[in-house]
């Protein structure tokens, strides 16, 4: 990928499953009004950072960011960067999975990295697809020097410790309607863009 010098990693905005308090993964919610705002002001930035190619995960609520963010792009979906099927916790808050499941909650809070959700998609199996997903869109962009990519918490985390080993996410964080930029110079290793104004800077 000679050409691919910037990532854009942008989380959808709020939904109206309230994606900011309750865990949706295959649930297929769809942005609230306040998303749409968050992605309006997200398209204002997104526009100055001059995109050149974008893909979205193929769930209503990142398909409906891509399409407000860069209205004059052709959004490619991808399957592959959907969020991780939650099993018998989808939809549900922090409170309601404690109150629900009191061992397994604490056994997820104590480590995520080997924890797979109850009914849901095998950990291993959601790194693999995610990987896959990245692999497949990516060398997909060609020439293209700036790629945004909009999907969910989860897929995000897992790109960015693939592309960015060592580094670590605040508790919650990406935040909805929030961005990651990743560079690099020609073939050489991801670094990320810390100063937000950089992202703009060509």
């Amino acid at each position: 990928m000679p050409g691919l010098q910037r990532l854009i990693l942008l989380r959808h905005g709020e939904t109206t499953g309230e994606s900011s308090i309750r865990y949706h993964g295959r649930n297929d919610v769809e942005l609230s009004k306040a998303g749409r705002a968050q992605m309006q002001a997200a398209a204002r930035e997104i526009e100055i950072a001059g995109v050149d190619r974008v893909v979205a995960s193929s769930l209503a609520r990142a398909r409906e960011s891509a399409e407000i963010v860069a209205p004059n792009f052709e959004v490619t979906l991808e399957d592959d960067l959907r969020e991780v099927n939650f099993g018998r916790w989808e939809g549900l808050t922090a409170g309601e999975i404690e109150n629900m499941d009191p061992e397994l909650y604490a056994g997820w809070r104590e480590s995520t990295a080997g924890f797979d959700y109850p009914d849901g998609e095998r950990r291993a199996d959601f790194l693999e697809r995610i990987q896959r997903g990245f692999e497949r869109c990516l060398p997909a962009a060609g020439e293209a020097e700036t790629v945004l990519v909009v999907a969910h918490k989860g897929v995000i985390r897992v790109a960015v410790a693939h592309l960015l080993p060592g580094f670590t996410f605040d508790d919650g964080a990406p935040a909805l309607g929030s961005a990651l930029v990743l560079e690099r110079r020609g073939p050489g290793p991801w670094q990320r863009v810390i100063d937000a104004e950089a992202i703009y800077a060509r």
